[in-house]
């Protein structure tokens, strides 16, 4: 969730990572021209913030993994969504959302950016991974699908859960996507499910894709508020955010668990963060202080913990529904 890129990034530290399991166990596919699914390898990096991530040379090299899935055979090429997963890792949700987008006859890809580091989850200790590197994982997984034969390397977007809702956040903003991409390839879709918003990440430039939040207006982890005024700064920016709340649903609402109050989870819930990522500076966003040289104090100090996760019924019926209608949308389905 919280990525604290004050803490590792912005003071351009380099948090003692430890060894990465298996970085070269495994060849990195370069290429998916001979049009394979199921579980592939691929390079990336694993920054400890975004302004490490802009120093791509020096960061650890790592290979990491997904699990491709292709809809029924079809004339001409398919759009396909990258899944991120959240703090929790990949588990259920993470397949049942790429079973249900595999039905609207897209493909789904989803990134594993947790285990091939050897960490199981960061929801009761971000500073374990930086969300750059989740980042890192999913604009490496849109050039390597649009090498595929079967995709539409025009119709690519990402769809993500806290942490990741924070992927399908910043991989919209063109300093993330020129760290990793040389070229023109960009997600033309974003998909965030109850990001964590109370810090923004700005920049000059966005991509311009859409965008959909969907968010809890219980949500006491990742508050629904923060992201409203989230999206609003994209539309400034230039994107075309939408943004839809579901009144009674917590953080996790497309869960089947009945929501319970957990007191190890870390929010940034009261943090107020501003990081201009051309501009290398981060303020307080409420009160336009300057605490570059003070930010990690800032982004530590901030963090508090407790918060309640869990489904709701109504909304998990309807995200996939609001999804499916933004995606046909998008990709003209």
């Amino acid at each position: 969730m919280v990525s604290r890129i004050g803490a590792v990034g912005l003071l351009a530290l380099v948090a003692p990572l430890g060894a990465l399991p298996d970085a070269g166990a495994q060849e990195a596919v370069t290429s998916l021209a001979d049009g394979r699914a199921g579980k592939i390898h691929f390079a990336s990096q694993t920054p400890a913030g975004y302004f490490a991530l802009a120093r791509r040379e020096s960061n650890p090299k790592v290979v990491v993994f997904g699990t491709l899935r292709l809809p029924p055979p079809s004339a001409g090429r398919v759009p396909a969504m990258v899944i991120a997963h959240g703090s929790a890792g990949v588990d259920q949700r993470e397949s049942w959302w790429a079973e249900t987008l595999t039905k609207l006859g897209m493909a789904t890809f989803v990134v594993d950016s947790f285990n091939p580091r050897g960490v199981r989850q960061t929801s009761t200790d971000q500073s374990q991974l930086s969300t750059a590197a989740n980042v890192a994982d999913a604009l490496a997984a849109l050039r390597l699908l649009g090498t595929h034969p079967r995709i539409d390397p025009q119709r690519v977007g990402v769809i993500g859960f806290s942490k990741g809702g924070q992927v399908a956040l910043y991989s919209a903003l063109e300093p993330f996507r020129r760290a990793v991409i040389d070229d023109d390839a960009r997600f033309a879709a974003h998909v965030a499910l109850y990001p964590y918003c109370s810090d923004w990440y700005i920049a000059a430039r966005v991509t311009g894709a859409p965008m959909l939040l969907l968010l809890g207006g219980r949500d006491d982890y990742t508050p629904a508020e923060a992201c409203r005024g989230y999206a609003e700064w994209f539309k400034s920016a230039g994107a075309d955010a939408a943004v839809m709340v579901y009144p009674n649903a917590y953080h996790d609402f497309d869960d089947t668990s009945r929501p319970r109050f957990d007191r190890t989870l870390v929010t940034g819930k009261h943090c107020d963060g501003l990081v201009d990522l051309d501009q290398f500076t981060a303020k307080i966003r409420s009160t336009g202080q300057d605490v570059t040289e003070s930010a990690g104090r800032y982004f530590r100090e901030c963090l508090t913990r407790g918060a309640t996760v869990g489904g709701d019924a109504e909304a998990r019926r309807r995200a996939p529904e609001d999804v499916a209608a933004f995606l046909r949308r998008v990709f003209g389905l």
